[in-house]
């Protein structure tokens, strides 16, 4: 069985057009959605929320919600969308998300979690899974980890994400939420040795292939979202990883798959404003980002495939001045 490398959602990160990129450099890993607000679904327009490009399967949509009733509208409302899953935020440690009672609040209320997937799984055929923290607050040990899964997944969730920080929703911002509780991958492991019959999948800190394949030997799968965020380049590692048997494409081919995917998506009216940026980080932190970026900037008036290209072709056989490509 190959195991579950996947992108995390993010929000104003994980968008369509982003998504599409990491899909070319990584054929196989799981992508997830930005957070959708449940509510936001059921009243507002699905087409337009819901819309994705069937390349970027397999993908999995993440909504947000603690009222059971909407999270099922919402789930049957997406089933037609074609996505692998749903996923429940039940780790995100925003204050909007704590003034709406969905993310990492929820929690402490895992009887409320356990209603939401099971109104989720009566309206849908598809699975559920459930990503949230190790702990919250002064609940932090594995006896409330292990009551809070012991309670939701005979509701039908099978598959626990677990960002292996508690959240610290009491004087800590967000983005300090994401590095300042320490990680914890033991308590996770511990977890998926006390319930063997679930897929439990790792987030948090993991930022190269050597830690992807020492965590896959404690759990099922794992997640990256801040490395790929900053480094987009490590989805071509993450797909070695994933399947060792599927060599992910080349800098070329995927520069030229992605403006092949600008002028359709230009053909629909969308911006060069919001289609380029994606291919920044291409070439992050190695030597010839630079040389990398003033090509992109050249075409930023109006994409120059061949302007493009050429800098793919350079960048990958090192002549910018460095390496090729990160290797696993």
């Amino acid at each position: 069985m190959l195991p579950k490398v996947s992108v995390a959602p993010m929000l104003k990160v994980s968008h369509r057009h982003w998504r599409y990129l990491i899909r070319l450099l990584a054929p196989e890993v799981t992508l997830y959605t930005e957070m959708l607000v449940a509510r936001a679904l059921v009243e507002g327009d699905p087409a337009r929320l819901l819309a994705h490009d069937g390349a970027e399967h397999p993908l999995v949509l993440q909504l947000a919600g603690s009222d059971p009733q909407t999270m099922g509208r919402a789930a049957r409302l997406a089933e037609p969308f074609g996505f692998a899953a749903l996923n429940l935020n039940a780790g995100c440690p925003s204050r909007r998300a704590g003034d709406g009672e969905f993310g990492a609040c929820l929690f402490a209320r895992p009887e409320r979690v356990a209603a939401c997937v099971a109104e989720m799984r009566a309206n849908t055929d598809l699975p559920v899974s459930v990503k949230t923290r190790i702990g919250l607050d002064d609940l932090d040990d594995d006896e409330a980890l292990m009551r809070f899964v012991d309670i939701v997944h005979p509701a039908g969730c099978g598959e626990f994400i677990l960002h292996a920080r508690k959240a610290w929703l009491n004087g800590l911002s967000p983005k300090q939420n994401r590095r300042v509780p320490p990680l914890d991958y033991p308590r996770v492991h511990r977890l998926k040795r006390a319930f063997p019959e679930l897929t439990i999948v790792l987030n948090g800190g993991i930022d190269d292939a050597a830690m992807m394949r020492a965590q896959l030997e404690c759990v099922d799968g794992v997640m990256l979202g801040r490395a790929v965020r900053r480094a987009p380049a490590i989805a071509r590692v993450m797909q070695r990883v994933q399947n060792p048997g599927v060599e992910p494409p080349g800098w070329a081919q995927v520069v030229e798959g992605y403006l092949a995917y600008i002028e359709r998506r230009r053909l629909l009216g969308d911006s060069l404003r919001r289609l380029l940026p994606p291919l920044l980080g291409l070439a992050h932190a190695r030597p010839g980002a630079a040389g990398w970026r003033r090509e992109l900037a050249d075409c930023m008036g109006m994409p120059e495939a061949a302007g493009l290209i050429r800098a793919a072709r350079l960048l990958e056989g090192g002549a910018f001045g460095g390496p090729s490509p990160v290797a696993v």
